[in-house]
């Protein structure tokens, strides 16, 4: 019932619609009438922008409602305005609007106002439009030509289908008849659109154009056509699959066809029907090559069309649906026929190059404009998909069926280089290849065995001499495409030239590193270092030959940046091959010089960076062995040792790549080669150290209190050392530096020395000489450096940095000359569970006042508001002890020497303090 009803309202509203559309051609004609005479009469007319409603219409649809009328020219009026569609503006369909109302409605939503239907109905100029008839028009608009009409559509199409189901249910009419009533009834919806579009039906009233009546009419009929041809083959078996397929494939490309004169919407409802045709065909044996073809076909007709109207978002979807069912045939056919696969893979970058991005259907537009082409998207990642799958699946793979694969991903790169617009094929083939060769690698391929993952526990890639052959041609094909093409648009599209550099570099290095792991000696292959060498030299080259294209030359842009990286980590790889542990690290840190002498003749921001690489690859090697040659190789003679090379000449490479970048490009390089430097300098004295205090042996063994002693001191010392040389040569890195080491040092006291590997709390044997021990080296030696330290830096650096050093310094003091009187009364262990004596613990409170003395001493003298705290605080413990400790635990004599010494120092304190304020009253 619901269904009636929309289908009667539909038919009255088509009745309104078609009436009121008779009335307008009289009125227009007779504006045609005016407008010839004015042509003829050579009266200037001015003509308004296009109707916006009427953007993305056909031409014809456009020009349909002009009469045919010769002009003075000889041109026809429906030619000038198909020529010129900014005039049919003055030519909109008649409606109950003023031009007054019209503009109200205008400013309510609507994108041009229509035009009244007679003269006498436009007002006065000026006349004010009330804000009601606006809405109402909005309203009536809405009504009476979109919404009618899209109800409409869908009823007569559910009404065809539901006569189809009536007759079925009533059993009026046998099969045959019952489809031969669908098929005329959606051939007269054809039929009727096109008389209608044919009789002078022109765009209905501005705001209406999702509406246009022909293209309704004309989905409807196409729609009920599908249903038609399915229930022939699918319900009834009147027709075989051939024929329905057929049947099937010609509505699908004319209903796209047709959508050259209805727009957009109907080419999808076309293409949809395509798509879906192989799905809804069922076959016992089914021909991949009649599928592809098929789909090669629909696919050259929806891309020739989307070109003539600039659908990208139509070629998008018939890209994909053709990706999706070849992926489905090679997921899901028993026996894939590999030739029916590689087929429509290079139709369809044929129709992508050809037909979407050819320069012979678009008219004065240039091919390699920049940007990018979006929908390239859909057929490089779907391509590029079926690629891997040919050169990964062991099902393929193993009957020599990724050389199949390796054709799909040079078609890619060939078709990215014909239609530069078609950037993203590169990716896809990169990508691609990338995850092949990654593949091959012996761990990826344990994982997957471990895993059981995808393949039945099989290799993630076949690695034989098939896939060694392959990869060494991809290689190659991406080293020559990219910088042949980085070159081509380095002056005139620099992203796009980085782009296919950076592909031209990522692509060879991933297969070297792959085939190299995969068939080559891992410690040591000479075999695969030529080819890095030769690899480096290339990048090296190419990266040249782009720089001298850049516009200005020689810039050094991301495509140059790209390949001389590439140099870079080729040069990298081809040290590890060639070398062992210990000369790798050697020459990959002196190697830190190449790039920086480069710096001289090319002033390119990269070769600072190459340099920086370097030291961070000697860096990681450091890490993952610091021994650099392995604890087993390693000699146990000091300082002369591998620990010299492997740390200091990378030390002294660094050094002189900052000095060398300092004069050159300067920058961010410079600064952190100068940080590399410095931190290697302090690795190669500290591993020396571990090394020597440890017998030769650097990777076992807790560290002691001596050693963090040199520790210690070394990171006060490059304080200093980085002090200096930023005085001479100011540099963040330098100021920067030398404060974290000072800041690295209190740390390492705080923790290490009071705490950790405090003798008092590890009973660790301070030694048997009497001066010159372990409380010298941890606590006498670190007190002094960093009070010296704090010296030199309190006019250089912040105030904080040099008075947490004076504190630093005073802590050291107070805890070396408290723990030499522990060894005085204990000997050489100190632990505390030893216990303490009456005459220890006197001594303790004598000299902690003594060195609170010291130190007001000091800080008077030093102008050092930190020691003079420090002393404050210190006799506030000795006073602290003698009240708290010393009356309980001291007798006698002791006692009271104890209190006495107290007082004495305290009365001594007052009087100082006394005398410093009397005479700075003087002074003032």
């Amino acid at each position: 019932m619901f269904f009636s009803l929309i289908a009667i309202a539909a038919v009255i509203a088509l009745f309104v619609i078609v009436s009121r559309q008779q009335s307008r051609i009289a009125l227009v004609e007779r504006e045609l009438g005016v407008l010839r005479g004015l042509v003829q009469s050579g009266a200037s007319l001015s003509a308004p922008k296009a109707d916006a409603a009427q953007e993305g219409l056909p031409k014809e649809a456009k020009a349909a409602a002009a009469p045919v009328a010769p002009l003075a020219d000889g041109m026809s009026v429906a030619e000038e305005i198909a020529a010129k569609p900014e005039a049919a503006e003055d030519e909109a369909v008649a409606g109950p609007w003023t031009k007054t109302q019209a503009a109200a409605a205008q400013s309510a939503g609507q994108s041009e106002p229509p035009q009244p239907s007679t003269a006498a109905e436009t007002p006065a100029a000026g006349t004010p439009a009330p804000a009601k008839a606006a809405r109402q028009s909005d309203v009536e608009t809405a009504l009476g030509t979109r919404w009618a009409v899209w109800v409409g559509g869908i009823a007569l199409a559910l009404g065809g289908l539901f006569l189809i189901r009536y007759t079925i249910e009533a059993g009026i009419f046998g099969p045959g008849v019952r489809l031969a009533m669908a098929g005329i009834l959606g051939l007269a919806l054809i039929v009727g659109a096109e008389f209608i579009r044919r009789t002078g039906f022109r765009v209905p009233v501005q705001g209406a154009t999702g509406a246009y009546i022909p293209a309704i009419l004309t989905a409807a009929g196409v729609f009920i056509l599908f249903g038609t041809v399915y229930a022939a083959h699918g319900i009834y078996g009147f027709i075989g699959p051939a024929t329905a397929f057929v049947l099937l494939g010609l509505i699908g490309v004319a209903t796209i066809g047709a959508s050259l004169v209805h727009g957009l919407a109907l080419a999808g409802i076309g293409l949809v029907g395509a798509m879906v045709t192989p799905a809804l065909v069922a076959s016992r044996a089914p021909n991949p090559w009649a599928l592809f073809v098929y789909l090669a076909i629909v696919l050259a007709a929806t891309a020739a069309i989307a070109r003539i109207r600039d659908w990208k978002a139509l070629v998008a979807a018939a890209f994909a649906g053709t990706g999706i069912w070849t992926i489905l045939y090679m997921v899901d056919a028993p026996e894939v026929n590999i030739a029916a696969v590689l087929f429509i893979s290079l139709a369809t970058l044929a129709v992508l190059a050809f037909v979407w991005l050819g320069l012979f259907l678009v008219t004065g537009r240039d091919g390699a404009a920049r940007g990018f082409d979006w929908p390239s998207i859909a057929p490089g990642f779907f391509i590029a998909l079926s690629a891997v799958g040919l050169s990964v699946d062991p099902a393929f793979a193993s009957a020599g069926d990724a050389l199949h694969g390796a054709v799909l991903l040079a078609a890619l790169v060939a078709a990215a280089l014909y239609r530069p617009r078609a950037l993203p094929l590169a990716f896809a083939a990169g990508i691609a290849t990338v995850l092949i060769y990654l593949g091959i690698i012996p761990p990826a391929t344990i994982g997957a065995n471990a895993l059981d993952v995808g393949l039945d526990a099989q290799p993630l890639a076949s690695s034989d001499a098939l896939t060694f052959r392959i990869g060494v041609a991809l290689g190659l094909a991406f080293l020559a495409a990219g910088f042949w093409a980085a070159r081509r648009f380095a002056g005139t599209a620099p992203r796009r030239a980085a782009c296919w550099a950076a592909w031209g570099v990522i692509v060879p290095l991933v297969v070297l590193l792959a085939l190299w792991l995969t068939f080559g000696d891992i410690d040591r292959d000479l075999g695969y270092a030529l080819p890095a060498l030769l690899l480096a030299l290339a990048f090296a080259a190419g990266g040249e030959w782009i720089a001298r294209a850049e516009e200005p030359p020689l810039v050094g842009g991301a495509a140059v940046s790209f390949a001389l990286g590439g140099a870079g980590v080729a040069g990298l790889l081809m040290l590890h091959m060639a070398f062992g542990s210990g000369w790798t690290t050697v020459l990959l840190g002196a190697a830190a010089i190449v790039p920086a002498l480069a710096t001289r003749w090319r002033s390119y921001p990269v070769l600072g960076w190459i340099a920086v690489g370097a030291a961070v690859a000697v860096l990681g090697r450091v890490a993952f062995d610091p021994t650099i040659v392995g604890a087993a190789f390693l000699s146990r003679a000091p300082v002369f040792n591998w620990l010299l090379l492997g740390y200091g000449v990378p030390a002294l490479a660094f050094g002189f790549a900052a000095w060398q970048l300092a004069r050159t490009t300067n920058g961010r390089p410079r600064l952190a080669m100068e940080a590399a430097s410095a931190l290697f300098v302090l690795l190669t004295i500290a591993m020396l150290v571990r090394h020597a205090m440890h017998g030769g042996v650097i990777d076992t063994g807790t560290v002691t209190l001596a050693e963090q002693a040199i520790y210690t001191l070394i990171a006060l010392g490059a304080g200093a050392i980085l002090v200096a040389i930023d005085m001479r040569s100011p540099s963040s890195v330098l100021r920067y530096g030398s404060m974290a080491a000072g800041v690295v040092s209190a740390g390492l006291i705080a923790v290490q020395h009071f705490v950790v590997l405090n003798p008092l709390l590890t009973d660790e044997s301070t030694g048997r000489i009497p001066v010159f021990n372990l409380l010298f080296l941890a606590y006498l030696l670190p007190a002094i450096a960093a009070g010296a330290l704090a010296l030199y830096v309190r006019d250089k650096r912040p105030r904080w940095y040099a008075a947490t050093l004076a504190l630093i310094a005073a802590l050291l003091a107070f805890a070396y000359a408290t723990l030499s009187v522990r060894r005085l009364f204990k000997g050489e262990f100190i632990a505390l569970w030893s216990g303490l004596g009456q005459v220890e613990t006197y001594t303790y409170s004598a000299l902690w006042l003594v060195i609170g003395v010291a130190l007001l001493t000091a800080g008077v003298w030093l102008k050092s508001q930190v020691l003079r705290i420090a002393s404050a605080v210190l006799i506030a413990v000795a006073v602290v002890k003698v009240f708290l400790f010393d009356m309980s635990e001291l007798e006698g004599v002791l006692r009271a020497l104890s209190f006495i010494g107290l007082g004495a120092v305290l009365i001594g304190i007052g009087l100082f303090y006394q005398r410093l304020l009397t005479r700075a009253a003087r002074e003032g």
